[in-house]
């Protein structure tokens, strides 16, 4: 599974690479509502919740579908404005002025986009327009508890009374701990950025994506960017542009903007613990699903003791070396065991570090 991205026909100064203070706000809301998918945050989610006014974290909690279950594309207004080459803003002041720039109908779009729902790449109506997509809006949002169910209502009955309550409120959190964050992380997002840039300039596309992830590739005739992702979906840039954005609260989030009609944008964490080569969506279920066989995970057992020779396995098991062989086969191809030659003999031993970081991996990829 994959995102991808046609960029044929895209100019190279049509790519940018911008920080954007909302976008960052968002995932800051998301690791304080998230703190689990953050484990390096988790003294500055512990000192922001202890200082917190109780009326804002109420507040918080009023709609934190937006930036906790999902991450809105409300957070990239820009991608939204017509013409799909609008940049953030350089302030959180200038991006909310942006957010006042989509229609209603884009606001409410984005706002309700609760789940990623199969039209979300392709043209739709409006839920603001379409009697069937306001029902299926109200069934989602009761699935998920009264307060969804208030703030769709809401939403639905006066989108600009909601849309001045997000800006308060995110104005609100600005003052209560954003302008700090920002303060300390914008000098090296923006460092990120010019280095980003520099690689666009001199060494193209491909690599200044290669070094925004491993999980990023520009396909062998450059005209689609793929990103590895558990999920599915497509857009164009088409005759806009192409936004890279950079977080520094975002790990292990890598993100892709791909609503119909916007203008894609691939937002990125930087400074992450992120492995030299952490394994790609395929290659993580090869490992899963190679343990998942009773007698390979027998197997396993013994080769993280010792190397042992494929006879030695099939007798301690009591099954033909042959068959030995094809299980052998299955945990190599996944990348679980290691083998060196002895002499006439072959030994086989399983890759311990890779087994350990089974855990982290899955978890990198499913929130990838």
């Amino acid at each position: 599974m994959s995102v991808s991205i046609d960029i044929a026909g895209l100019r190279p100064e049509r790519v940018a690479v911008v920080p954007s203070p909302l976008t960052e706000l968002g995932m800051a809301l998301h690791a304080l509502s998230e703190p689990g998918h953050h484990p390096g945050l988790q003294g500055w989610v512990t000192g922001v919740t202890a200082r917190l006014d109780s009326h804002l974290a109420d507040r918080m909690c009023e709609a934190d579908f937006l930036w906790r279950t999902t991450f809105s594309d409300l957070f990239m207004p820009f991608a939204g404005i017509p013409g799909r080459s609008t940049l953030p803003g350089a302030t959180l002041t200038e991006d909310m002025d942006l957010l006042d720039k989509l229609s209603d109908e884009q606001f409410a779009d984005a706002a309700l986009e609760f789940t990623c729902a199969p039209d979300y790449d392709l043209p739709s109506n409006s839920v603001l327009a379409d009697l069937s997509l306001r029902r299926r809006a109200l069934d989602l949002a009761a699935s998920r508890g009264p307060r969804q169910v208030r703030f769709t209502k809401r939403l639905l009955a006066d989108p600009p009374r909601v849309r001045a309550w997000l800006r308060q409120f995110l104005q609100d959190c600005d003052e209560a701990f954003f302008s700090d964050v920002w303060a300390r992380v914008r000098h090296s997002l923006a460092a990120d950025a010019r280095h980003k840039t520099e690689l666009l300039r001199h060494k193209g596309l491909g690599e200044a994506l290669a070094s925004v992830s491993s999980a990023v590739a520009l396909e062998g005739d450059g005209t689609r960017i793929t990103v590895d992702k558990l999920a599915q979906g497509r857009t164009t840039t088409a005759d806009g542009g192409l936004l890279l954005i950079p977080t520094s609260l975002g790990w292990p989030h890598l993100q892709v903007l791909h609503r119909y009609g916007w203008q894609p944008v691939l937002h990125y964490p930087v400074s992450s613990p992120e492995l030299a080569s952490p394994p790609s969506v395929e290659q993580l279920t090869l490992r899963m699903t190679a343990l998942s066989h009773p007698l390979r995970m027998r197997i396993c057992r013994h080769l993280a003791r010792s190397a042992f020779t494929t006879g030695e396995l099939a007798t301690a098991h009591g099954v033909t070396a042959p068959e030995i062989s094809r299980h052998l086969s299955v945990l190599k191809k996944a990348g679980l065991i290691t083998t060196r030659r002895r002499g006439r003999y072959v030994l086989h031993q399983l890759d311990v570090t890779v087994v350990a970081r089974l855990g982290s991996d899955f978890l990198e990829g499913i929130l990838r």
